[in-house]
């Protein structure tokens, strides 16, 4: 009996049919309302996000087109400041160096001047010198003269001689003179 009993009831597995046919009809409508309005919100969304990500991207690598874009021309740059710092150096040493033999050749020129005015000095003391020797010597030959000739004009023959002998002196002496110059 519990066997008929059993048959008779329906199984616990099996849904019943008007349950079965609104289940269905629950699940057309909410596949369709999805289908409407969720599957194009999450399509959207998911195209925006494709987007943003593929736009991060394809930016990502302009920018870091742009960045080896820029990093080569700062290289180069660089390249030509290095260029330029290695000219004016250049430029220094050789303006230094050309400063260095225009003052060695203004020094040279200021010894030689110093060594001429030395000289010109040097002649101007000599010249001095003999003129001071030859007014002493005049003057000690004169005194020398003047006692010679007291010893020797107490004689008139010999004070005779003495002029005479002086007066063609200078006479020679006057023509040499005249022929020197």
């Amino acid at each position: 009996m519990d066997l008929i009993l059993a048959a008779e009831e329906p199984l616990p597995i099996l849904p019943h049919g008007n349950e079965l046919v609104l289940g269905i009809v629950a699940f057309a409508i909410l596949l369709f309302v999805l289908w409407k309005f969720a599957v194009p919100r999450f399509e959207s969304l998911y195209e925006e996000r494709t987007d943003a990500i593929e736009g991060g991207l394809k930016r990502a690598q302009e920018t870091q087109e742009q960045a080896d874009r820029l990093k080569k021309e700062y290289e180069e740059q660089l390249a030509g400041l290095r260029a330029e710092a290695a000219r004016i150096r250049d430029d220094a040493r050789a303006e230094g160096q050309q400063i260095k033999a225009e003052l060695r050749e203004e020094a040279e020129q200021e010894a030689a001047r110093i060594k001429a005015r030395g000289e010109e000095q040097v002649l101007a003391s000599r010249d001095a010198a003999q003129r001071a020797l030859r007014n002493e010597v005049g003057g000690l030959s004169v005194q020398l003269a003047e006692r010679l000739l007291r010893e020797q004009l107490a004689d008139d023959s010999r004070r005779s001689a003495t002029i005479d002998s002086f007066l063609g002196e200078l006479d020679g002496q006057a023509a040499q003179r005249s022929g020197a110059n």
